[in-house]
């Protein structure tokens, strides 16, 4: 065997130092995601107990879901009201963060009323732009990019970006914040 020549060694060593050193920093994403599954059962569940309510027999108050969207229907906004709290209890014995819901204002004619709320999925531009500022405030050596609607923090350590995560989770947002994809 031919022990390999000066040139082999240093290209050899050249790649080995930048594969070891930089290329895979450790990083996370920071998502906003909800399970459509856990919300079709818990509208599922909604509409039936809102059919064997007594305060509902004989109207025709129903859920109707259009994949991120939740119409409710009913005679008057007072059921409105009361089919919102149905549908926000059931969302939360199912593990769905209700801070994800997003109602527009009740529309009302002669037969009946309406609601629609919306289901929100994913980090809105404006937000992961004021997330981004306040993990830039901080100094801390880590980098924050908007990919879409998730942001992706790396870092050189675990521990900095352990610190990021706990600074986000007490950022006041009006989103539930999940963070995924944790690399090392």
């Amino acid at each position: 065997m031919v022990p390999p020549s000066p040139e082999q060694r240093s290209w050899a060593n050249a790649a080995l130092s930048s594969f070891t050193l930089g290329e895979y920093m450790p990083s996370f994403d920071v998502v906003s995601e909800v399970n459509m599954q856990e919300v079709g059962n818990a509208v599922n569940q909604a509409t039936r107990e809102v059919e064997t309510r007594f305060d509902f027999k004989g109207s025709n108050a129903k859920f109707e879901r259009d994949d991120a969207a939740i119409t409710m229907r009913a005679p008057d906004k007072f059921q409105l009201g009361q089919m919102y709290d149905i549908l926000t209890a059931k969302l939360a014995a199912r593990k769905v963060n209700v801070k994800c819901l997003d109602r527009e204002a009740p529309q009302e004619n002669v037969a009946d009323a309406w609601q629609v709320v919306n289901v929100r999925q994913g980090i809105e531009t404006d937000l992961a732009r004021r997330l981004v500022k306040t993990v830039k405030r901080t100094k801390l050596k880590v980098q924050v990019a908007i990919q879409g609607d998730k942001l992706r923090v790396t870092g050189k350590k675990r521990d900095i970006l352990q610190e990021v995560i706990a600074l986000l989770k007490e950022e006041k947002v009006d989103l539930p914040l999940q963070f995924t994809n944790f690399r090392e």
